[in-house]
């Protein structure tokens, strides 16, 4: 049974170095009636930290977040939208109804502000928690962006996380709901585990963060294979949100969503539990 709560929610720009780029659709989401800051982008980042993230990847998440907001490609590309300025936010989440805002809504307009924004980030506590529901996560951060005082263009959440939805509702009806909302939800899946090893790892992550959590114009996936990977992995996905451009179709770096029959079931992650932990 699902909460009564999810079922009630149920440009061209220049090219990037090094990559080919199409651009996205121009028309912006529906947004409330009342007027706001605008902001050529409202970025939501939801960060995962369950336990299945130890305290080294934690620390590596956090180190590259707020490494990619402060570099001169995403300063740069933050130059490229009409008004020079986005609205982001970080928050970090695990099991159903375990979502915190560690820092708040910020404009970013600048180096200053970059600055300030990657000092928070790195001054939170680190923790972790039990479980994992990226549909909570997804649901939560959609709600983040009602009432928050900025009017953008475009609205994204970007979820990172190294395991499958096993609580709440599921992925792909959460995914839908937040789509439907006028959201895009673009993935980074952390592959550093890829060879299982415990019984919750899923080898293929990123085919799972491809067909059943990413969607919306434009939705894209980074796999992450490596910690020497993450910094980068994390600022090319910056800087492509901010820009607000994505790859065409094909190999390389960074996956676009699929168009197929899911080719991981989007709710392995609650089978697994079942059969591990629920008999």
């Amino acid at each position: 049974m699902f909460s009564r709560r999810f079922w009630s929610r149920l440009l061209c720009l220049p090219v990037l170095a090094g990559l080919a780029f199409l651009c996205l659709p121009g028309a912006p989401p529906a947004r409330a009636a009342s007027a706001g800051i605008d902001v050529d982008l409202e970025l939501v980042l939801a960060v995962d930290v369950s336990y299945s993230m130890d305290t080294d990847e934690q620390a590596l998440q956090r180190e590259g977040y707020a490494s990619a907001v402060t570099s001169r490609e995403f300063l740069d590309a933050l130059r490229l939208g009409p008004s020079g300025r986005i609205a982001m936010e970080y928050v970090e989440w695990a099991g159903e109804g375990e979502q915190k805002v560690v820092v708040d809504w910020r404009i970013i307009d600048g180096p200053e502000t970059a600055r300030a924004f990657a000092d928070e980030v790195l001054g939170a506590p680190l923790r972790r928690v039990y479980r994992t529901s990226i549909s909570s996560a997804l649901l939560f951060s959609a709600d983040q962006f009602d009432l928050n005082g900025y009017k953008g263009l475009r609205r994204v959440i970007d979820v990172s996380g190294d395991g499958v939805n096993n609580q709440g509702p599921p992925v792909a009806l959460a995914r839908d709901s937040v789509v439907q909302r006028g959201i895009t939800v673009n993935g980074l899946p952390l592959l550093l585990k890829r060879v299982a090893s415990s019984a919750l790892d899923v080898p293929e992550l990123d085919f799972y963060y491809e067909d059943c959590v990413i969607g919306g114009p434009g939705a894209f996936v980074i796999p992450v294979q490596s910690p020497e990977e993450f910094a980068r992995a994390i600022k090319t996905k910056l800087v492509m949100e901010v820009a607000g451009v994505v790859p065409p179709p094909g190999p390389g770096l960074v996956q676009r969503a699929a168009t197929t029959a899911p080719r991981v079931s989007c709710t392995i992650g609650e089978k697994i539990w079942m059969d591990h932990w629920a008999n």
